[in-house]
């Protein structure tokens, strides 16, 4: 649509009518504490210290290396990123209103995302240490492979990155409920739940509508599919 300074401006169809001012407010609460440059973090933090076999062997200073490795690829970087590209004038808001915005931190985090899979891939291989487990260099293959296809569903709807987010790890602990010997019961019903909750709270707090989240999910899915598939 056109606005009042006669400028090209995104606009949609909001899913959810304007809600009270204290559900927006636990909305946002949610959604900052599962941003999509949270959400990898705590879950190599699952797969390193509450996940029972994972990450068996490694040695606390290890597992501790293997974090910071996490906090600074799927964290650190990416919010730099976006922050010099605020300050440079490339973006108008950090929060990355609209499609275009989008563009450069997409193809930006894909470079911090392979980094991440590319080092945990061949960890074993060019260094002696213990081979990184599968199930975290799939994790990190996916979180690579979810900005290819979000930056190329970006150019259709500003697809929503907290669902992608949700997608990946919905679909992660989905599979290793079936593939491994453990009872996933709870953990899983946290995550539907936690799954819930982001989505929701993009609904409330954001201009997104019903196809751009539930297509972020949709995304997630698949990257986390072929990562499997692929590793």
């Amino acid at each position: 649509m056109i606005n009042e300074q006669n400028e090209l401006q995104e606009t949609g169809i909001r899913s959810l009518p304007e809600q009270p001012a204290a559900l927006k407010w636990v909305a946002k609460i949610i959604s900052y504490i599962f941003h999509p440059v949270f959400v990898p973090v705590m879950v190599v933090w699952f797969l390193l210290y509450t996940h029972p076999y994972v990450f068996a062997g490694f040695s606390p200073v290890q597992k501790m290396r293997t974090m910071m490795m996490a906090a600074v690829s799927f964290t650190f970087f990416p919010l730099v990123t976006v922050l010099l590209l605020k300050g440079l004038k490339f973006i108008d808001t950090i929060y990355l209103h609209t499609q275009r915005d989008r563009v450069i931190p997409f193809m930006a985090c894909m470079i911090w995302y392979f980094w991440i899979w590319y080092v945990w891939n061949n960890f074993g291989k060019t260094r002696d240490e213990m081979d990184m487990p599968r199930e975290a260099v799939q994790f990190a293959f996916a979180t690579f492979i979810s900005t290819i296809i979000g930056l190329m569903v970006n150019i259709k709807i500003k697809v929503s990155l907290h669902a992608i987010s949700a997608g990946i790890v919905l679909t992660l602990f989905i599979l290793m409920a079936l593939g491994q010997q453990l009872n996933f019961g709870v953990w899983l019903a946290i995550i539907f739940l936690l799954t819930g909750l982001i989505c929701t709270a993009r609904f409330i707090v954001s201009d997104h509508t019903a196809q751009e989240v539930y297509g972020g999910l949709a995304v997630g899915a698949i990257a986390m599919l072929i990562a499997i598939w692929v590793g």
